[in-house]
Formats: C-alpha cells, sequence, structure tokens
C-alpha cells in the first residue's frame, strides 16, 4: 500500500467520524452553554443541572440521526470494500 492510498483512507475515516460525530458534540455544547448562562443569572451551582441536560440532549441528538448515522456508516463501508483492492489488502 502506498503512502497516497494509507493517507486517503486515513482522511476518509477522520473526516466520516468527524461527520457522524459533529452534529451530537455541537447539540452538547449549545446545552452546556445554554443550562451554564442560565446557572449564572440565577446563582445555582448544581452540578447535575449542568451534565443531565447535556447527556440527555446528546442522546436524543443520537437516537434521532440514528438512520443517518447508519446510512453514512454503510456508505463508507461499501466504499471501501469496492476499493479495496487499490488500497492493497486484497490477499
Amino acid at each position: 500500500m502506498g503512502h497516497e492510498a494509507l493517507l486517503d483512507l486515513c482522511k476518509s475515516a477522520l473526516l466520516t467520524a468527524l461527520m457522524i460525530c459533529a452534529p451530537a458534540l455541537l447539540i452538547g455544547m449549545f446545552v452546556g452553554l445554554s443550562t451554564s448562562f442560565l446557572q449564572t443569572v440565577t446563582s445555582m451551582q448544581e452540578q447535575t443541572l449542568s451534565i443531565v441536560p447535556k447527556m440527555l440532549a446528546v442522546l436524543i441528538a443520537l437516537v434521532a440521526m440514528m438512520p443517518w448515522i447508519l446510512g453514512t456508516l454503510r456508505e463508507y463501508t461499501v466504499a471501501l470494500f469496492k476499493n479495496l483492492a487499490a488500497y492493497g489488502l486484497s490477499g
């Protein structure tokens, strides 16, 4: 396997992982900022008020995006197996 093929394989794997994780992370960040702002305004510094809403928001986002996530992973896997010979991994 050449260096270009290896770099292309790593690039596509990292981009796919980033594309799958980014929406849930952005939702978690937005909810975290919102709850932090709310805690600052109300002067309530309870730890569970910041962690539980983020966990629920990320869980709901992942469940809602599950068909898209699985479709993206399926497309990546199909493309990986179609180009298996180009990567030099075909025994």
